[in-house]
């Protein structure tokens, strides 16, 4: 071992990192020749790279359609990536042996965005939450259902629930018995994939509440995916901001806030409503027009360049590069904002 990666292993070490994603890349091909060799294809990922430490949460922001879903399905190993590596605790999970597999995916679990089609309309409460204590033969008898009234108690629902089916429930005690199956094997990291968009404002606080006591209390690891930013700034302590399948902006939340630097960042920003027309400082407002260009044709420069107000001639010919702009503050932009 080198000096150098003698280095980067004690700092991996130090920040206790539980994951990190590396060039992970998925493209879908739409079309292909008579010889059957692709013709075009739609560019869900390109080249996403990051890590997460251990207790962290890290939110990942974005317009629908920039990949958020698809790079928590491929760290879930749901669907395969076209090229890259996820290590979890070091371990590179992709193609590893499905038996190795099998026991690193009790300490990877998921919530799901719809806590309508997520839950098994046939099956009551209790049979859903017990299907992983089962399939990972866990916890039977007395033991099992002592857990699974333990853990309906632990999201905020009732014992007494749990022989009832999904439709006797509303849009957020579903989504707390979605949560109550992610945890119930006490995995290390949950990949919560936009877990209040389908709900009311007002559940939507509740169960952000709820994530962050359980990550308190269980300690875990959260990934959480989400295009609205009041609910990522909320519960995240770093955000990495995707466009058209590339991180544009990643920084802690804080720092984000107080120095936005990507225009696409701040286009978001500035989208987010305020109570209070006269708090908002319209010099730093930025406005997004156009729509998402196709992804099967994402430009040859930056990704933004097409719907970016400041772009310049550079921006449509060289891509930028995700680099550091100020301490743990990194960005993709050849003209960030807010530089002196």
């Amino acid at each position: 071992m080198t000096k150098l990666e003698q280095s980067v292993s004690e700092e991996r070490i130090n920040n206790q990192e539980i994951l990190r994603v590396e060039n992970l890349t998925k493209h879908y091909v739409d079309s292909t020749s008579f010889f059957g060799r692709p013709k075009s294809a739609v560019k869900a990922l390109n080249s996403v790279s990051f890590y997460l430490k251990k207790g962290e949460t890290l939110g990942i922001v974005g317009e629908s359609g920039c990949g958020k879903s698809t790079l928590g399905n491929v760290i879930m190993q749901l669907i395969d990536a076209t090229e890259g590596n996820v290590f979890y605790q070091g371990k590179n999970i992709q193609n590893m042996p499905k038996a190795e597999l099998q026991k690193i995916k009790k300490d990877i679990q998921m919530i799901f965005q719809d806590p309508f089609s997520s839950l098994n309309p046939r099956m009551k409460i209790f049979d859903i939450i017990a299907e992983p204590f089962l399939t990972h033969k866990i916890a039977k008898g007395t033991e099992l259902k002592k857990r699974i009234y333990n853990l309906l108690e632990l999201v905020g629902l009732n014992r007494s629930q749990a022989d009832r089916y999904p439709h006797e429930f509303s849009g957020g005690q579903r989504q707390r018995i979605g949560i109550a199956r992610a945890i119930a094997l006490h995995p290390q990291l949950v990949v919560c994939d936009e877990p209040v968009s389908a709900l009311d404002v007002s559940i939507q606080a509740q169960i952000l509440n709820l994530l962050k006591e359980l990550k308190k209390e269980l300690q875990l690891t959260f990934i959480f995916i989400g295009h609205g930013i009041p609910a990522v700034k909320y519960i995240s302590d770093r955000i990495a901001v995707m466009y058209l399948g590339e991180i544009v902006e990643l920084a802690r939340t804080e720092d984000l806030f107080e120095k936005t630097f990507h225009p696409y960042t701040q286009g978001l920003i500035s989208s987010v409503p305020v109570p209070d027309p006269s708090l908002r400082n319209e010099s730093d407002e930025v406005f997004i027009e156009k729509d998402l260009p196709d992804q099967r044709n994402i430009p040859v420069g930056c990704s933004f360049y097409g719907r970016c107000p400041i772009a310049q001639d550079i921006c449509k010919e060289i891509k930028p590069k995700l680099q550091e702009q100020e301490t743990n503050h990194y960005v993709a932009c050849h003209f960030p904002l807010h530089t002196d």
